[in-house]
């Protein structure tokens, strides 16, 4: 430690002021040049013919203890206080062997006696300033620093010291996330020490995890102006770029770190600008040129955790979780303190749907890395995706054909576990046609649960009842939505089920008592390179005799990360068996071309005080039968608040003349207000 160095030069200076007679200018030399091995070697070949020289003994011990055995100094420094008990030169070398034992307790104990004794001594007062320092007593080691340079103002190894104080302080503050004051103390040495390397590094992590990315950035380009550290600065300047979404940039200017590289280039430095390119490379999903790049570097450093970190983050982002499992599992074989390898286990075991595990591992973390910030951040986002959640909608629903509907609907997730969860839903909707006067509402409770069988399936079941009242006849009927979630293939999902419903779209409809029982399949491809496939096909047999068929496709293309903009083209075919048209939309053929704009920033990255959005173009043509072809349309959107982590306001509405949009064939328009809310602090279930 640099502080403990600056403790042994300030030491080592008086030892060389008291010698005696006999010439050590040469060991004196090896000490001060911290040839401890060399000087370690010159005193014991003094010691031989002079056994009991006090400054002999003195600089043996420093010499011994500064290479590494500790101990041995601290009983040789322990016999030389038998002899000269009152010697306060030795004391202090006495004091010192404490902190090399890293004994920093007896040595507070020990230094508070020292200043004591001699309120003025300038060794005492830089021990004792570095032993509080070491126990992380910060206000207090700043006290005595400062009381060291009253006695010699400006002393080199007191203000090394006073800077290191400084940044230690600062870091416990930063973990505490007490930021201003973190800020304060780093703002601090940056007067004390000029555009100090540490303090500036020190000072853009704290506010990339404040989240002041603008300050951060400031930091980097500060350093980056000091020819010796451009390349430090460039590797943080590149992970500004990232976290503010500017990936081509974090690309460019990484590789401009990295063609920077020489064979001179300091070990540490090359090896954090190669990761920083490689993830680079991966943040721009660049994935054949981080593949090579990284595969090189698993030839060259084979089992480096470093290494094994990158590819399995570079799996992460291909979808190969199980194999990033495995890099992390061998991380942790090495080191089980790895920050990487304990959180990015966590992440990995979360995609996994092991989620159990996934809390274990970020509590692993923790263990090892109190108060960690993206630690805390990933359990409580898991306790909100665990916690009980609300969701209420209310809805106004019109189209040309004199329809008028208003619905309230409210959804509630009760989580008992990782794996079970109680479903509840109620829907209100209340209908009538402004021509005909006639008007319907219908009354919808359901109960279920949702169960994940195995990680990759889950289970989930509802059933209630329908209470409706028309024109004609009030009845009641059973809802049953019954659903299998299958993930069992990379970058794909199958959904398959069968939903029991009433049609309730219009008062005809619900005076008809038409059930309907719908048996689906959804299939959605993702895939490396933007593109993505999502199918639905649905067969419908209803209580009229009549039967439904329809398949829906889509192909899109994803052309920003951040915000979501994609683009694509759909298709939808509806066949009926028989065709009633004067009663609901019921054509023997129908197809629908179109294609789509959608721009998104979603609620679920959005952060607290953000808002958020989801807007859909779509325009092509419909085919009824064997009519001429029409022209189709489709806006959708919704603009909302996310308050905090646990609630969000939204508005939304949508307009189609698509004629299979309802199910009388009419062009209609919704709008309607969202609200979501996570209504306990934590997951039930967890203690």
């Amino acid at each position: 430690m640099k502080t403990l160095k600056s403790l042994s030069i300030s030491i080592l200076f008086l030892i060389v002021f008291s010698a005696s007679a006999q010439n050590m200018q040469v060991g004196f030399t090896y000490l001060e040049t911290g040839k401890y091995a060399q000087a370690e070697s010159f005193f014991s070949t003094i010691l031989k013919d002079y056994p009991d020289n006090k400054t002999a003994r003195l600089c043996y011990g420093r010499a011994i203890g500064l290479n590494g055995k500790a101990q041995d100094a601290n009983d040789l420094f322990t016999d030389l206080l038998k002899d000269y008990p009152n010697d306060f030169e030795v004391k202090l070398n006495y004091g010192e062997s404490l902190l090399w034992n890293n004994n920093f307790a007896a040595a507070k104990t020990y230094y508070k006696e020292l200043v004591t004794e001699d309120s003025k001594n300038f060794a005492a007062l830089l021990g004792f300033a570095n032993t509080l320092s070491n126990l992380k007593e910060y206000e207090d080691a700043i006290i005595y620093v400062d009381k060291a340079l009253e006695v010699l103002s400006g002393n080199p190894n007191a203000m090394t010291s006073k800077k290191y104080i400084y940044l230690g302080y600062a870091y416990q503050n930063q973990q505490a996330q007490n930021y201003d004051k973190a800020e304060m103390l780093l703002t601090k040495n940056l007067e004390l020490f000029g555009d100090d390397k540490d303090t500036l590094l020190n000072l853009a992590n704290l506010y990339l995890i404040w989240n002041k990315l603008e300050s951060a950035e400031a930091m980097y380009k500060r350093l980056a102006e000091q020819p010796e550290h451009k390349i430090v600065a460039l590797n943080g300047l590149a992970l500004v770029a990232h976290l503010n979404s500017k990936e081509k940039e974090a690309l460019n200017i990484s590789t401009q770190a990295y063609e920077s590289l020489s064979d001179n280039t300091d070990k540490t430095i090359t090896q954090q600008t190669t990761e920083r390119y490689a993830q680079a490379l991966i943040w721009n999903k660049k994935y054949k040129a981080a593949t090579d790049l990284i595969q090189s570097l698993v030839e060259s450093y084979p089992n480096k955790n470093w290494v094994l970190a990158l590819r399995a983050t570079l799996n992460i982002y291909k979808s190969n979780f199980k194999k990033s499992l495995a890099d992390y599992n061998r991380i942790l074989a090495n080191d089980s303190t790895s920050f990487d390898g304990n959180l990015g286990k966590a992440n990995v075991l979360k995609a996994l749907g092991r989620f159990d595990e996934a809390y274990t591992s970020a509590e692993n973390t923790l263990t090892f890395y109190n108060n960690q910030k993206d630690a805390l951040n990933f359990i409580n986002k898991m306790n909100i995706s665990f916690s009980p959640m609300l969701e209420s909608k209310a809805s106004h629903t019109f189209d040309n054909g004199d329809n008028k509907a208003f619905a309230f609907n409210t959804n509630v997730v009760y989580p008992l576990s990782t794996k079970l969860s109680l479903l509840g839903n109620y829907n209100y909707r209340t209908t009538n046609n402004t021509v005909t006067d006639n008007s319907a509402n219908s009354n919808n409770l359901s109960l279920g649960l949702s169960y994940q069988l195995i990680p990759s399936v889950i289970f989930k079941g509802t059933a209630g009842m329908t209470s409706a009242k028309a024109e004609t006849t009030d009845y009641t009927q059973l809802l049953t939505d019954i659903s299998f979630n299958i993930k069992s293939f990379k970058l794909q999902t199958l959904d398959i089920g069968y939903k029991r419903q009433v049609e309730s779209f219009n008062a005809d409809l619900l005076d008809r008592e038409l059930v309907q029982n719908n048996y689906y399949a959804n299939y959605n491809l993702g895939t490396n390179f933007n593109l993505g496939w999502y199918t639905q096909l649905m067969h419908t047999a209803q209580n009229d005799g009549n039967s439904r068929n329809l398949l829906f496709t889509s192909l899109y293309y994803n052309l920003l990360p951040k915000p979501n903009l994609k683009v694509g083209v759909n298709y939808q075919y509806i066949t009926f068996k028989e065709q009633v048209p004067t009663i609901y939309f019921s054509p023997e053929k129908f197809n629908n071309y179109e294609v789509f704009v959608n721009l998104i920033k979603d609620e679920a990255t959005a952060k607290p005080k953000e808002w958020f959005y989801n807007l859909t173009g779509a325009f092509g043509y419909q085919f009824i039968e064997d009519d001429p072809k029409q022209t189709a349309y489709r806006l959708q959107g919704a603009f909302g608040y996310k308050f905090s982590e646990r609630s969000l306001l939204n508005v939304y509405g949508t307009h189609s003349n698509i004629a299979s949009a309802t199910a009388a064939g009419f062009t209609f328009t919704e709008i309607g207000l969202r609200f979501k809310w996570v209504f306990l602090n934590k997951a039930y279930f967890r203690k």
